[in-house]
């Protein structure tokens, strides 16, 4: 098993290389940089003269270096990574962009990890549930679930649900994590309830996309599973219905879920990603899209070399949760 991670650990590395090139290259193609972005601002809000803000914009493009040609950019910018765990500077923040990581991707992890699991628990839950009464009305309604959760945008439920908060119900606390008493407080069970209150329409959109999918799944291959030779034998020798479903078939029918953990932690992240923009949270977010419209470059290749990264971890952590099930993809994946 050792083996099997070192390989899965060893293929991951030029996958990762190849993302840095293409996503920084990606980021750098668009025309304009921050140098542009001063400019712009020195003229808008402070009035001056297009000749005095270029010559600012451009004294300021020589000291950060975004005169150098995109390459040379690239190289220092790993450089720095790889030396001195430097991911560059932040100059719209202005404050290293690891310290802007360390202060958003917590808090998009966690809330991108609670939607995993809820969508998970109930989405396998109600695919079992679904599949053991196939053509009922409770399969008929799961199945509606699904396809409304599969095909919706989420971003339009977003929508949706601040007009609702806003224009219905005058809910003005949009855009935060606590309330204001509860933003510098110790941990408590009335803190942790504001929080709740504040998070729980990204957590439900979130979790409603990745739960439709986990059910279809569910229901599929377990309807394929119970149809299966040795489950018509384990019937055959008395076993009881539950104990054919959840010793037999259910087992077996979880096997592509596994493999979709995979993609499962970046598909949740873009679910979170999509629902905090339009509310506003302080997370990854807001800080990806802000950064390209304004040409934050490090601050952007920085997050989308993280999400990159979450990417490849979930296929390894998918890769060892099917070697562990099941002996034949160690044997042939090197084990």
């Amino acid at each position: 098993m050792f083996r099997f991670l070192l390989v899965r650990i060893a293929s991951a590395i030029p996958v990762l290389i190849i993302l840095s090139i293409v996503t920084f290259a990606i980021i750098q193609a668009p025309p304009g940089d921050y140098a542009d972005y001063i400019r712009s601002q020195l003229i808008n809000q402070s009035g001056a003269s297009f000749a005095a803000a270029d010559a600012q914009a451009q004294a300021y493009r020589v000291a950060h270096g975004l005169d150098q040609p995109m390459v040379i950019q690239y190289f220092n910018w790993i450089k720095g990574i790889l030396t001195q765990g430097d991911f560059g500077y932040s100059m719209f923040y202005n404050k290293p962009v690891a310290d802007v990581v360390a202060e958003r991707l917590p808090r998009t992890l966690a809330l991108a990890l609670v939607c995993h699991i809820l969508a998970s628990v109930l989405g396998i839950t109600f695919g079992v549930w679904a599949a053991t009464r196939q053509y009922s009305w409770i399969d008929s309604l799961l199945s509606g679930i699904s396809f409304l959760g599969m095909t919706v945008p989420r971003f339009l439920m977003a929508l949706i649900i601040v007009y609702l908060m806003v224009f219905q119900f005058n809910v003005a606390e949009i855009g935060s994590f606590f309330s204001p008493q509860y933003g510098g407080a110790p941990w408590s069970w009335a803190k942790f309830v504001d929080l709740v209150h504040h998070v729980w329409p990204v957590v439900a959109i979130a979790t409603f996309g990745g739960l439709a999918y986990n059910m279809r799944v569910m229901r599929g291959n377990l309807l394929d599973t119970l149809n299966a030779q040795y489950v018509e034998t384990a019937r055959a020798k008395g076993l009881s219905g539950g104990a054919v479903v959840m010793r037999h078939a259910v087992p077996n029918a979880l096997h592509p879920l596994v493999m979709y953990q995979g993609v499962v932690l970046p598909y949740m992240l873009t679910g979170e990603i999509e629902t905090a923009i339009i509310f506003s949270l302080p997370t990854v977010g807001p800080a990806i899209v802000g950064s390209m419209a304004i040409g934050d470059v490090y601050v952007t290749a920085t997050f989308m070399m993280v999400l990159s990264a979450t990417l490849i971890v979930g296929n390894i952590i998918a890769d060892m949760l099917l070697a562990m099930l099941d002996p034949r993809v160690r044997t042939y994946g090197g084990a």
